[in-house]
């Protein structure tokens, strides 16, 4: 029997969901829409870095942690992206959960000592995975160091991706600075940076990079929402959608 409480209970669902919002896993995520050639790409902002794509039925998993949500109940991957080996982006348990017999693992070498059978991208290596072209971006500090001087993120080590849905090419940072490769490209749709010290970027290095490869739209994520203001300001001549999810 379907009862009032029961119709307001739905309603307030769909309410929910047309605003933006996807239930998975037992939480609420913000879901933004991007419209492509192909057919539209939703993007799910789970938390931190962690990220899911949807597009044409297929489901792709960035940076999968457990801690941001439970990836027990989460859709299973057709494909999942690791940027690198610490431990608030690459969890076993996460990537376990949603993995298949099918489902293509994309990481970094490091990584690939965790988590085996995936296919390995080196910096600037590029394939074509179930359809989906991905490129490997090198994601590493130039600035932030630790007190014996090595990076955070040592050059060679880490990827950022770009992952092409029909004529949007969607860049995914990882844990990098402002890097003469970050700036370097071009035809970047989305972007999704990183912007917390010290271990990646300031507000004066994510605006740096944003206005030499000048995406449509910016996401920050893995961030520190205080600086969000700064990189504001910093932007606010140029013709970039900042969103914050």
């Amino acid at each position: 029997m379907i009862t009032i409480m029961g119709i307001l209970l739905f309603l307030f669902i769909g309410v929910s969901l047309s605003a933006g919002e996807k239930n998975a896993g037992g939480r609420s995520f913000n879901v933004d829409t991007i419209k492509t050639s192909a057919g539209n790409l939703e993007i799910t902002f789970i938390g931190h870095a962690s990220l899911m794509f949807v597009f044409n039925g297929k489901i792709i998993h960035v940076d999968p942690i457990m801690r941001e949500g439970d990836y027990n109940k989460m859709p299973k991957a057709d494909i999942i992206l690791v940027t690198h080996e610490h431990g608030d982006h690459l969890d076993p348990e996460a990537i376990n959960a949603i993995r298949t017999k099918e489902t293509a693992v994309v990481l970094t070498e490091r990584c690939s000592e965790k988590v085996k059978g995936g296919i390995v991208l080196k910096n600037g290596d590029g394939d074509t995975v179930k359809g989906v072209a991905i490129e490997a971006v090198p994601a590493y500090n130039i600035v932030s160091k630790r007190a014996n001087g090595e990076p955070f993120h040592p050059k060679g080590v880490g990827n950022g991706y770009i992952i092409t849905f029909g004529d949007r090419r969607i860049y995914v940072a990882g844990d990098t600075e402002n890097t003469p490769e970050m700036k370097a490209l071009k035809n970047i749709y989305v972007a999704i940076l990183p912007m917390n010290l010290p271990y990646t970027m300031s507000p004066e290095m994510v605006a740096d990079a944003a206005t030499a490869f000048k995406p449509a739209i910016l996401y920050l994520y893995h961030r520190d929402d205080n600086l969000i203001p700064e990189l504001k300001k910093l932007l606010e001549k140029e013709d970039i959608d900042i969103r914050i999810r």
